[in-house]
């Protein structure tokens, strides 16, 4: 930040003492938003937001022309679920997820795969509670959090409720963390301001800045005692299709974050010790406008190769209808059990295993257990564009 900005831009907030089993220590309790004075808006920034909302436009719009959405967003949100929980020190890959979800023990810690899961459910009850009409309030980011924390690592840890004791950030006590929180009693305070700038008040602030600057005002705050930075990336995606930016929750920033993630780290330090918003939104930014552009990449490539796969299959002749229907389950799921395709397709499981065969033999699926029962099949090349970035 340049001298002249930092010398007009106060502390985004004041010190309060608290009194911890170690010793007195000094917690941050953030300023309501929007900051004080106003962002200021250089050629550059804007320009970069720009970039970033012309790429929302462009995947918004890739949304529209998936043939079916929904397929795309089964992996997506799982992808999504599993670089969110790596940022917080989860081993779970992505397979692990699906093996997880298909009732098969991965080979990982269950802990891990838990908080995957449960990270799965909270984004698709946040997403359901909207499209039933529901705002984006501190009620919902609650209910939210008790689907986060509902099984596993962090379910003694008050799920849905605001934390009533002080926590901390890096270090082993409150004395020698890298930051302190506001103090409980703080909270609900500090919450309900940032609801009302979430609902455009005092003033109404543009859905991109407001995503920016929420995220900072949450991470700030860590209302709950687990689970703060998985919400508080939740809340981006789930602010942006509240506001109809996205129809579809298409845009997750977890894998830039993850890229970037001593990076992302400074620069919320930074805003709280300096007030320097604008550093951030610049690296919020750049953080949509390429994770827009490689979800579009993502989308289109699976497109492709839906595509083609689908002529493959017409080319068999006779047998391509039933083979179809599996080569569809599998867009879904891409690895399946012969068992929960034949639930899923109106197929018998002997002609659900000829339909596998031959897809095996396209080079389109591959059996990945080596067993003779029980046997998995992955749609290789689907899971193999959806991996990209998850790699531990």
């Amino acid at each position: 930040m340049d001298e002249t900005r930092a010398m007009k831009r106060d502390l985004p907030g004041k010190y309060v003492t608290v009194s911890t089993v170690g010793g007195p220590v000094k917690a941050f309790v953030p300023s309501p938003l929007p900051p004080v004075p106003p962002i200021e808006w250089t050629p550059a920034l804007r320009e970069k937001f720009d970039a970033a909302l012309l790429a929302l436009g462009r995947l918004d719009s890739v949304s529209l022309l998936l043939p079916d959405t929904s397929l795309f967003l089964y992996m997506y949100i799982r992808k999504e679920a599993v670089l969110s929980s790596q940022i917080e020190g989860t081993q779970s890959s992505l397979s692990d997820l699906l093996l997880f979800e298909l009732e098969q023990q991965p080979g990982v810690p269950l802990d891990d795969v838990l908080e995957v899961s449960n990270y799965v459910v909270a984004l698709q009850h946040g997403l359901q509670r909207l499209g039933e009409g529901f705002p984006l309030s501190l009620r919902l980011l609650r209910e939210m959090h008790v689907e986060l924390l509902a099984k596993g690592r962090g379910s003694d840890k008050q799920p849905g409720e605001f934390r009533k004791s002080q926590n901390w950030i890096g270090g082993t006590r409150p004395g020698n963390a890298s930051f302190v929180p506001p103090p409980p009693e703080e909270v609900i305070h500090c919450m309900g301001d940032l609801e009302l700038f979430l609902h455009d008040k005092p003033e109404p602030t543009s859905v991109l800045l407001k995503a920016a600057l929420a995220h900072v005002q949450f991470e700030t705050i860590h209302p709950f005692l687990d689970g703060n930075g998985r919400l508080g990336r939740l809340m981006i995606t789930l602010l942006l299709c509240s506001e109809n930016v996205l129809q579809a929750p298409m845009l997750y920033l977890s894998l830039y974050f993850k890229t970037h993630r001593a990076r992302y780290y400074e620069l919320l330090d930074l805003v709280r010790h300096t007030g320097d918003w604008e550093a951030w939104l610049e690296f919020f930014a750049e953080a949509v406008a390429e994770t827009a552009t490689q979800a579009v990449d993502t989308a289109q490539r699976l497109m492709k190769l839906s595509v083609g796969d689908t002529e493959k299959i017409h080319g068999l002749g006779r047998g391509a209808p039933s083979v179809h229907l599996v080569h569809r389950a599998l867009l879904e799921r891409p690895i399946a059990s012969p068992s929960w395709l034949s639930e899923k397709t109106p197929l018998a499981p002997a002609t659900v295993n000829s339909c596998l065969q031959q897809l095996e033999t396209l080079g389109i699926v591959r059996e990945i257990t080596g067993r003779k029962r029980d046997r998995l099949f992955a749609y290789s090349e689907y899971v193999a564009v959806m991996n990209q970035g998850t790699e531990l």
